[in-house]
């Protein structure tokens, strides 16, 4: 790597978005059951995501699929928001990851974390904190999903756009990357 370069620690995954509805708790005055009306339509699209514990910065792109196709877009799009800098790129064992069609940018390098091993990927909490405003929100089409009916904006994107870097760096900042990460920096 070049002198002077800065390197990114970056958590990525895909999280899908859609119009089956998200179910969550329902406050209700004492003895009333609540009822919540619920969509079962499956059309979705799909959140390429990568965000940095250390610094809070998040990179998210929408593609209409998860597939090794879009993975591909998805890295040369981060590849050029990175410019000249190198990232680490932690990334779990999915086909979509692992295929040998994949050409890795120049500027970032691949950690691949254990198999089935979610809960090591910090990326996962960020998805449950955006998709929390979601529960038992209703959409007619997925255009009413990205815009948002009363607020005549992208909701999704409303979602991110709202997202600070401080939460970010609340909800994936683990102990075990954070030491890794300033073990790795003392040399």
């Amino acid at each position: 790597m070049a002198q002077g370069k800065c390197v990114h620690y970056l958590c990525q995954d895909e999280t899908r978005v859609g119009l089956k509805t998200l179910t969550g708790k329902v406050i209700t005055a004492a003895g009333i059951k609540p009822t919540v009306e619920v969509k079962w339509q499956r059309d979705n699209f799909w959140i390429y995501g990568a965000i940095e514990p250390m610094s809070g910065k998040h990179f998210q792109h929408e593609y209409p699929k998860l597939n090794g196709e879009y993975f591909q877009q998805f890295l040369d799009w981060l590849s050029q928001q990175l410019g000249d800098d190198y990232a680490i790129l932690q990334i779990d064992q999915a086909p979509a990851h692992t295929s040998s069609a994949i050409r890795w940018p120049e500027n970032i390098i691949p950690l691949l974390q254990p198999p089935h091993s979610p809960e090591l990927n910090p990326i996962e909490r960020l998805w449950e904190l955006l998709k929390k405003p979601l529960k038992n929100e209703l959409f007619s089409s997925l255009q009413n999903l990205r815009v948002g009916v009363a607020r005549r904006r992208h909701r999704i994107q409303q979602l991110f756009n709202e997202l600070t870097f401080e939460q970010v760096m609340f909800v994936s900042s683990y102990n075990f990357i954070l030491e890794a990460l300033f073990y790795a920096a003392s040399y």
